[in-house]
């Protein structure tokens, strides 16, 4: 029965965690709530005409959207860890499909709006637990492999999205997109419903949200991981925000030329991911976050030198060089996501809900400064110094905050101590 509550026998769980179908669902369900969100962007400037508003009005559809997406991971993820993933994702799903009914018979901007924010809120729920689902399943040093294998299956249906939106509102006008937002979003309850079982493992006390997150924060290695990704993932705020405003305003080129070449930077995230997964199998976590901040570093510097040289006033050095900041950054936000929510398995939710908080919540302020310093500027140096800065500090935090020698206790390393104890009796 594929509803079977607590924690899969051990040929299932390798079953499962092998499974092509497992993986089309960590796919779907990471990728609902995003794609979502980029589908509806095409469509703002007629919205706000068709509402009679101000197209900053229009635009609340997306920034509560967001806003929706960062509370969601905090709520969920403990939720998950306490109820189970499948209940708590189902209730998600459900919120979402119920939302997404709501949007398509909403009659004025405000409902709309909010209707997008509950939209969120239950789609998020597949972001923050199908991380958590991925360690409920696999040993820690797979984990960054696995998140990188869904993301870049992600990123290839996030890269079409706003395409797929702008080709229907132009073709059915935009309620259509929020008609195929909505039975996408019942397809992945359904789907979810019957073919997810419970992935939780079982847990010997009951600890709160606030005891899981108290236990947490008290670990270094954990504090250090969770500031490694959430920096990370600022990078890319903050050169999408202040993205535009240098290649249109600075360098005086079309908004459809700066889309090509972000496209660009979006393609070296996915090639990053690719070549995780790839190396995963022969390196430990650890090794492929140093990797990937050695490459991080290098890249911003590079980034920063032409800045002060004056040569990435052309797109092609900018967004060249950003490239391998963001191939660099696949390799540290997967694994140091890894790292984080391997802590404490049995409180994975609990971990990457405050993940996804975080780096969605600073996100929105990091992409606000990064639109500042693109919109204030006559060069790309302060931009390209922000982002090297945030470099160095992720990179701090590995050096003086993740402890250098810590003992992983995996599952082969506890199968080798039984069998050495009973050797020794």
């Amino acid at each position: 029965m594929h509803g079977v509550m607590g924690k899969p026998p051990g040929a299932a769980k390798d079953n499962i965690a092998t499974s092509k179908v497992m993986l089309l669902m960590l796919v779907v369900m990471t990728g609902v709530a995003p794609i979502s969100l980029y589908m509806l962007v095409p469509a703002l400037p007629v919205l706000a005409t068709t509402f009679g508003r101000d197209i900053s009005i229009a635009q609340m559809t997306v920034s509560l959207y967001m806003v929706g997406i960062a509370l969601s991971q905090l709520i969920m993820g403990p939720l998950s860890d306490r109820f189970g993933r499948r209940p708590v994702l189902l209730a998600g799903l459900g919120l979402m499909v119920v939302a997404g009914v709501g949007s398509v018979f909403a009659e004025t901007l405000p409902q709309l709006i909010a209707a997008r924010f509950f939209q969120a809120l239950g789609g998020a729920s597949g972001m923050v637990i199908s991380r958590a689902i991925i360690r409920d399943l696999y040993p820690r040093e797979r984990v960054g492999a696995m998140i990188s294998l869904v993301v870049a299956a992600l990123m290839i249906a996030q890269m079409v999205s706003p395409l797929t939106g702008g080709l229907l509102e132009t073709t059915f006008g935009w309620r259509a997109i929020l008609y195929l937002i909505t039975a996408a979003s019942l397809s992945t309850t359904i789907f979810i419903a019957l073919a997810l079982p419970e992935t939780r493992r079982d847990r010997a006390d009951s600890s709160s949200f606030r005891g899981d997150l108290g236990k947490l924060m008290t670990s270094r290695a954990f504090v250090g991981y969770l500031l490694c990704q959430v920096l990370a993932s600022q990078i890319i705020f903050a050169f999408a925000g202040g993205g535009p405003y240098i290649v249109v305003t600075q360098m005086g080129r079309t908004s459809a030329e700066y889309g090509a070449w972000f496209a660009m930077t979006g393609f070296g995230y996915f090639v990053g991911n690719l070549l995780c997964v790839r190396f995963a199998p022969r390196h430990s976590l650890e090794k492929l976050i140093w990797f990937g901040l050695a490459l991080q570093v290098g890249g911003s510097l590079l980034n920063l030198v032409c800045s002060f040289a004056g040569v990435n006033q052309a797109p092609l050095w900018l967004f060249g060089t950003q490239m391998i900041v963001m191939i660099a950054n696949a390799f540290v936000m997967a694994n140091s996501a890894a790292g984080a929510i391997s802590i404490r398995p049995e409180a994975a939710g609990t971990a990457s809900g405050a993940m996804g908080f975080l780096q969605q919540g600073i996100g929105s302020l990091i992409s606000q400064f990064g639109a500042y310093l693109g919109g204030h500027s006559t060069t790309t140096l302060p931009l390209t110094s922000a982002i090297f800065a945030i470099s160095i500090a992720c990179a701090c935090t590995m050096i003086f905050v993740v402890p250098r020698r810590q003992v992983v206790v995996s599952e082969e390393l506890i199968a080798q101590a039984e069998e050495d104890e009973q050797g020794m009796m």
